[in-house]
């Protein structure tokens, strides 16, 4: 059986008293381009930096593939992290990006970085602070994915991006995850990207997960019902209510259905994505954090 790509067991990371993430269970499977969403402050961050490595959690467990993050060289080389800035060195040339990451990293493909810079159209002597900003996210890119990761984690990478650069990054990306079936977590408030290169999406509300799966199989048992105004327990079993409202004489549901909807009494729409995402980020209105009592 494979390993998943993660796997996190009741877990919970807090700054201070302030609980940014909260008993998180979640498996993701390998070889998936998984979008991770929700609205700022969920803790999506926050997960991703645990699952780098880059943070220890709180309580409970998280396993990146078949170990532990940041455990050790080994660990840490099969790990590529994009944050949401594209952090780079402004004064240190492309060429000299390329250098430390091959002395940094064991699985380094310098020829593949060198062939995707000029592809990318730059001189190797550019200086990274006088890069547009959709360069240094093609040169962070560029650095994550020449360390040959199994799993390549992306925070928001695309978010300060217009829409043509947005879509060299995706095309790059969806153009790595093709040649080498590696992994990918994908952070996005875009739901549009996601739609276009994600199969697994999770969605994270109030710092804790609120959905995950299969993009095909939570469209297709996502549904906006609308009848005669009636109270939610009235629905039929195995229909779950995300998002409710009422007129008068209407009610619209949205819900997820084990089964299927054979009820003549409603009118039932599949939702797109997008609706999907929304109706359980429409939680996180009365999501308020979660704070530790003083000690």
């Amino acid at each position: 059986m494979t390993e998943p790509a993660l796997r996190a067991v009741a877990l919970t990371k807090h700054y201070g008293r302030h609980r940014a993430l909260a008993d998180c269970t979640l498996d993701i499977p390998a070889g998936r381009v998984v979008g991770l969403v929700g609205p700022n402050g969920a803790g999506k961050t926050t997960l991703l930096q645990l699952a780098a490595g880059m943070l220890r959690p709180t309580s409970g467990t998280i396993e990146v593939l078949g170990g532990r993050p940041g455990s050790g060289g080994e660990q840490l080389a099969k790990v590529g992290f994009v944050a949401q800035d594209a952090p780079t060195y402004g004064n240190l040339s492309i060429a000299d990006h390329l250098r430390f990451g091959a002395s940094a990293n064991p699985r380094w493909d310098h020829r593949a970085a060198e062939e995707r810079i000029a592809q990318l159209g730059l001189s190797p002597q550019h200086k990274a602070g006088k890069l547009s900003g959709g360069q240094r996210a093609q040169l962070a890119l560029t650095l994550a994915i020449a360390k040959r990761p199994e799993l390549l984690i992306l925070d928001e990478p695309v978010a300060s991006l217009d829409p043509l650069a947005r879509r060299e990054f995706l095309k790059a990306l969806m153009g790595f995850t093709a040649e080498h079936g590696a992994s990918v977590i994908l952070s996005s408030h875009l739901v549009s990207d996601l739609e276009r290169v994600c199969d697994y999406l999770i969605v994270l509300v109030g710092s804790r997960v609120q959905v995950a799966g299969d993009v095909d199989d939570l469209v297709a048992t996502h549904f906006r019902l609308t009848g005669a105004r009636r109270d939610p327990a009235d629905l039929p079993a195995g229909v779950h209510v995300i998002e409710e409202s009422h007129t008068e004489r209407q009610s619209t549901f949205i819900v997820r259905a084990d089964g299927p909807l054979d009820s003549v009494e409603w009118t039932a729409d599949q939702l797109t994505l997008e609706d999907l995402v929304l109706a359980y980020m429409s939680q996180a209105m009365t999501t308020r954090p979660v704070l530790e009592p003083t000690r």
